[in-house]
């Protein structure tokens, strides 16, 4: 056990503040008790003896502050500065502060603080707590686990109804337009193959009846050349080949783009909900592998 005690004269922190001494001096200890270390103070309102046991590695200055406040509820001030005057941080460790000598402000009563030094564990009996620490963790992950399991597979199940209620009415959506740009587009091919069937038959009844094939043989040169010159110039604006099933997809997404522009269609927003709804089954469903699960698949099945 080692003792703390107060200082005697005016203690300045770094601020320069001086911290009064008026306050009857009370006995401080500190000792270890089951590998914890065990804070002694006399509580200066109610005058009763208080033990506090810090768990170094877990709790923190302000923390242990803050229960010695709660303890007392005359305490206004309780701080701890280094020996240099210096504050320490509320989310310093304990473990860290008790590693070198601080000062412990009360009030306005300042103590000096040596904390002592605890005996270095051996190698031997440090791998046995880190192998029962990891004994602790597998029994803790071993018993929770399946219960942690279910209630990330109750979010997704309730993530995926939400996302399929938003998507319904886009979905009712996007298929009324998919229709209306589908029966546009066809009605284009239509109108090019009756096109291209009139100016047959023009060059023919032209050939044949009117003129001879000696007038209409430059026309149709022209004509093919100048089918070529608009293949070419479809190629330059959109750098793609003019392959009929790649021109109807495209005239296809021109006309959907343009519908969905006029009845308000939010492409962005049902590209994300599908994007979001697709990760979720993605989620739900190696969630529900029977390795990740650690279960027999004859539960999941009755789960599903």
């Amino acid at each position: 056990m080692v003792g703390l005690w107060r200082h005697t004269g005016a203690w300045r922190g770094r601020e320069g503040a001086p911290y009064s001494t008026l306050v009857p001096s009370d006995e401080v200890t500190i000792n270890y008790r089951h590998g914890l270390p065990v804070i002694t103070l006399t509580l200066p309102t109610r005058g009763e003896r208080c033990q506090f046991t810090v768990k170094p590695v877990v709790t923190t200055v302000g923390a242990f502050l803050q229960d010695v406040q709660r303890e007392d509820k005359g305490i206004e001030k309780a701080e701890v500065f280094a020996t240099d005057g210096t504050k320490v941080s509320d989310s310093t460790l304990m473990e860290i502060l008790l590693m070198n000598d601080f000062k412990l402000v009360i009030n306005n009563t300042a103590y000096s603080v040596s904390p002592p030094v605890k005996d270095k564990l051996s190698s031997e009996h440090a791998t046995e707590m880190e192998d029962i620490k990891s004994l602790v963790h597998r029994l803790f992950v071993a018993l929770h686990l399946e219960d942690h399991q279910i209630r990330k597979e109750r979010e997704l199940l309730q993530k995926l109804d939400h996302l399929k209620g938003e998507l319904l009415p886009l979905e009712q959506m996007k298929a009324r337009i998919m229709d209306s740009a589908d029966a546009k587009t066809s009605r284009l091919l239509w109108v090019g193959l009756a096109l291209m069937s009139t100016q047959g038959g023009a060059l023919a009844w032209l050939t044949w009846w009117v003129y001879s094939w000696d007038i209409m043989e430059p026309v149709t040169y022209f004509i093919t050349y100048g089918s070529a010159m608009a293949f070419y110039a479809y190629f330059v604006l959109t750098k793609q080949d003019y392959i009929y099933p790649l021109a109807k997809d495209r005239q296809f997404l021109h006309y959907f783009h343009r519908k969905s522009k006029k009845q308000r269609f939010n492409v962005e927003r049902y590209n994300k909900l599908k994007d979001d709804l697709a990760e979720a089954e993605e989620s739900l469903r190696r969630l529900r592998q029977p390795l990740h699960l650690r279960l027999p698949i004859q539960e999941i099945n009755d789960k599903d």
